[in-house]
């Protein structure tokens, strides 16, 4: 029997491939084929979608993208034999996007089964569950401070130091709770692992609850994620069975159960304090801080809250130890950067690579420029509050304090490209009609500031008095960043000040005199 894999990722779902894979098993069932067609996730090459890939002798061999009128044109040249064909693709391995990266979170992803224990274990899986239940807490903590590795949500906040605040925090309870609503415009690398990689979050939470003391997870997903919602679930109650959770985690009297928890379709929710809320049963609205979440976090216990990039890359530093991922990067941000290329591009998609490839890499080399074939304006960084880049300054490495010290973030690696047919006076407003829609209310300079901010920027697009508003959009920016209670109305000044200073042309909307009549 010839053993098919083709993606359920939503993605490709989104793109066809469940009904290829149906038209794929109709066929080869008229033809008296056996076929034996393996869901995985997405390797992430997203053009090529929908693919299928071959097991032959000579490893994996892809066809894509196609369409229901391509099927029998591919029986008919033999592509269950890894025969030639105009969309033959090859070894995806092989392939430039992919040979040229460095996958260590995806490594499985788009490869194996997501909900085969015998598959995960294959590929590496839990041998960083199997060290860390020989290590003391203290140990598993200092592996992951060692390791370098920050926050993948957006704040870059050293991870081993919040493990180590929860380890050593008293209480009979402690919670470990993943961040999986992922809501920035561009992003979809938590997605992707949900569904392609699952047993790599749920091995890393377990990891996480080891090393502080936790016996009880909570997975917090958006609820425009309900195929990774399911995946998840169905991967729990595997690992469940297997011993992989439970009273005593493979037998070793250590105990840790995950649940998962699906969000209301609210951004705000993507804060840790507002996302414990939530979770808590209540509206989601930001909590001042002190305290911390690492000392009162969910139901007032000592919390830690993480993102699924960050606990999907645990187990991998466990199992190779922090040197090895410390090896990769630059300067202060070690290891490697799940990267999400979307918008106007044409190959857009998930590279993982080192800290420090430049935004010109990535959008030239990667994502083979713009779809439009017209020039490089913008590039968007960080999310919907992050900066815009104009086209001079795409030689920035990705990097989180080579980003910060051009008034940028890296936030959560999703990058979004424009061309020179975008206006960025309109991105700058829609940035404040975001935040409008998205506050949850709490401080009056988020809630107010945005709506104000929308009225300034009709006024500046309008051509009225663009001077004055001009001062006038300056002054609400410092207040929101000064005065915001959380990164919401913090950092919407972000988008609106770069697209300003970068792009003062598209602020200028004042009607111009003609030159006759001057």
């Amino acid at each position: 029997m010839t053993r098919v894999f083709m993606s359920a990722d939503a993605a490709s779902l989104a793109l066809g491939s469940r009904r290829i894979a149906a038209l794929l098993a109709e066929e080869a069932s008229r033809r008296g084929l056996a076929l034996d067609i393996v869901t995985t996730g997405s390797r992430g090459l997203f053009w090529l979608e929908p693919l299928v890939e071959v097991e032959t002798a000579e490893g994996r061999i892809a066809y894509g993208p196609l369409k229901p009128a391509d099927i029998v044109e591919l029986f008919e040249a033999g592509f269950l034999d890894g025969k030639d064909h105009p969309l033959r693709l090859g070894r995806l391995e092989d392939q430039p996007y992919l040979a040229r990266q460095t996958r260590l979170t995806f490594a499985r992803c788009g490869i194996v089964d997501p909900l085969s224990l015998e598959d995960y274990r294959s590929h590496g899986g839990y041998a960083g569950l199997d060290r860390a239940l020989f290590l003391e807490p203290q140990a598993i903590v200092d592996e992951v401070k060692l390791s370098g590795l920050r926050g993948r949500g957006g704040a870059g906040f050293p991870t081993g130091v919040k493990w180590g605040t929860v380890l050593h925090a008293e209480a009979a309870q402690k919670y470990i709770v993943c961040n999986a609503d992922e809501g920035d415009s561009g992003t979809f690398a938590d997605r992707m692992l949900m569904e392609g990689d699952p047993f790599a979050l749920i091995e890393g939470m377990t990891i996480a609850g080891l090393a502080v003391g936790a016996s009880k997870g909570f997975v917090y997903i958006r609820s425009e994620y309900p195929h990774a919602y399911r995946t998840l679930s169905r991967a729990i109650e595997v690992a469940a069975r297997a011993g992989y959770l439970g009273a005593s985690v493979l037998g070793s009297g250590r105990a840790f159960t995950l649940e998962t928890r699906l969000g209301a379709g609210a951004y705000i929710c993507g804060e840790e304090t507002a996302l414990l809320e939530s979770l808590e049963g209540r509206r989601g609205m930001v909590r001042a801080k002190p305290p911390l979440p690492a000392l009162h976090g969910l139901f007032g216990k000592p919390t830690v809250v993480n993102n699924v990039l960050s606990f999907g890359t645990v187990p991998w530093i466990l199992a190779h130890g922090a040197q090895a991922y410390a090896d990769f990067g630059m300067s202060r941000s070690r290891g490697t950067l799940p990267i999400q290329l979307a918008g106007n591009v044409k190959r857009g998609g998930l590279i993982e690579l080192a800290f420090g490839a430049t935004l010109s890499e990535i959008i030239e080399d990667f994502g083979g420029g713009t779809a439009t074939g017209r020039p490089v304006k913008a590039v968007q960084v960080g999310g919907p509050l992050g900066a815009y880049f104009p086209a001079s300054m795409l030689d920035v490495p990705l990097d989180y304090e080579a980003l910060a010290a051009r008034n940028g973030m890296l936030g959560h690696g999703g990058i979004v490209v424009f061309d020179d047919s975008v206006d960025l006076a309109r991105q700058a407003r829609f940035a404040f009609e975001f935040c409008a829609a998205e506050s949850c209310g709490k401080c009056t300079p988020c809630r107010i500031g945005a709506v104000r901010g929308v009225e300034v920027m009709d006024r500046i697009i309008a051509g009225s008095e663009l001077e004055k508003n001009v001062q006038v959009l300056e002054d609400l920016c410092t207040l929101m960043t000064d005065a915001s209670l959380c990164a919401m109305g913090g950092l919407t000044p972000l988008p609106v000040m770069s697209a300003l200073t970068h792009f003062p042309e598209d602020f200028d909307k004042a009607p111009r005199v003609p030159a006759a009549a001057e």
